[in-house]
């Protein structure tokens, strides 16, 4: 058969393309992990409000029905589809123990179309000026259309604000990793923090106040003569005589650094020591059984600074579970701090696992085919992908929303084009 001939040829000549197609393919997958990384596994066909306070989900924000200067309210990703098609959206990438309020009392005349029998309020549910598109301590948009320093936006773990590095007070040391961080502000608030700070928190350049017994602040004077390495030091009640050093960027240090106790106490070494030869108070604590992990660090020395923390993975792990640090979190409205579920690093698992267990129907198809059938539907796929792309943007020049319609249009006009290009082949036979 010619066609057979014709078909063949065609995978010969498209070889290149098909192999460029095939990384295409992979970064498809790429973008479609994270994607369903971000959304943990979210239904975007069922509303979550029934199935409570969800402990970590996609949350969004409709400035067209909650505008500024009205009452912050969050929607699920169901609803984002479903109710508020063609708004202005807010992504809010995610939130601890929040419910959907999509059709309550927040919106005024708007209607959930997924689940009407909802409470007036969600009494839980926690807010901020995310809701309205405001980030960080300088309460600005992103991206900031406005701000020409590039800068990487993290989230505090604790209340779930993002922030821009530069406004953290501290930046992990070049090449060090972190899972979570927790801003000043929290810092401030959950001031217990600091204790395990100095063995479990990822090294910082960061300026710390050294506090005694009473947790009243020691004042350390940095002077100009710190930024060439020296400085003068007003000593007090707690400050002992191993913080002797201070780096040319404010640093307060012991002997044994934070850096080098940090490393020590989460290295792969099952015999964890610091560098004066004793075990690290964390590895002490555990061998010792004191019953109070929190207790056994504040009797040592504490360095309480003004700046963010970085925490490495699995640190919570490592946090005192006692009945009274237990009460501790209850009170701080902290215990999710003990859940390791809880984490963005837990939720973008699921999400990733969940959407393995999915298999793409595209290459499902591409299994069960021979090399000329997998060619001949790749180059309709690339086809396909071309034109929906240049007819997708006719709509963006002319500013245009593209409705449900306009898309049923697309394709009923691309099989209109598939049906005269079959009629128009001529096959022959030898």
């Amino acid at each position: 058969m010619a066609a057979e001939q014709a078909g063949q040829k065609r995978a010969l000549d498209l070889e290149d393309e098909v192999l460029s197609l095939e990384d295409v393919l992979e970064e498809h997958d790429a973008m479609e992990e994270e994607a369903c990384a971000v959304l943990g596994g979210s239904d975007p066909e069922r509303c979550s409000y029934p199935q409570g306070y969800i402990k970590r989900q996609a949350l969004y924000a409709c400035s067209t029905c909650t505008p500024k200067g009205g009452e912050a309210a969050g929607i699920c990703l169901a609803c984002s589809y479903k109710c508020h098609e063609g708004h202005d959206l807010l992504e809010l990438y995610t939130k601890r123990n929040f419910r959907c309020d999509c059709g309550n009392t927040k919106f005024n005349n708007v209607q959930c179309k997924l689940y009407s029998d909802k409470d007036k309020v969600n009494i839980l549910n926690k807010y901020d000026d995310n809701f309205f598109g405001l980030y960080c301590i300088c309460k600005r948009p992103y991206p900031d259309p406005e701000d020409e320093s590039p800068d990487e936006m993290i989230q505090c773990v604790v209340c779930e604000d993002w922030f821009h590095e530069r406004h953290l007070g501290a930046s992990p040391e070049e090449n060090m990793e972190f899972q979570e961080m927790v801003c000043p502000a929290c810092m401030k608030l959950c001031p217990f923090l600091w204790a395990y700070a100095a063995h479990l928190s990822v090294p910082t350049v960061t300026k710390v106040t050294p506090l005694d017994d009473s947790s009243e602040d020691l004042k350390v004077e940095v002077t100009e003569e710190c930024k060439t390495e020296s400085a003068v030091i007003e000593n007090g009640e707690g400050l002992t005589s191993d913080v002797s050093k201070i780096s040319h960027q404010g640093i307060i240090s012991k002997e044994a650094t934070v850096k080098e106790e940090s490393e020590q106490c989460n290295g792969p070494s099952t015999s964890k020591t610091t560098s004066n030869g004793e075990a690290c108070p964390i590895v002490k604590m555990e061998h010792e059984g004191t019953t109070c992990k929190l207790k056994n660090l504040t009797a040592h020395q504490v360095l309480k600074g003004e700046t963010a923390t970085y925490w490495p993975l699995n640190w919570r792990s490592k946090l005192c579970a006692c009945k009274h640090c237990q009460e501790m979190y209850s009170e701080l409205d902290l215990p999710f701090l003990l859940d390791e579920f809880d984490t963005v690093v837990a939720y973008e698992t699921k999400g990733k696992s969940d959407n393995a267990t999915r298999q793409d129907p595209l290459m499902s198809a591409l299994s069960n085919m021979d090399r000329v059938q997998q060619v001949e539907l790749i180059y309709e796929y690339n086809d396909m992908k071309t034109e929906l792309k240049d007819y997708l943007k006719r709509f963006a020049e002319e500013g245009k929303v593209v409705k449900t319609e306009d898309i049923q249009q697309f394709f009923e006009e691309l099989r209109s084009k598939k049906k005269r290009r079959v009629d128009e082949m001529q096959y022959y036979c030898r």
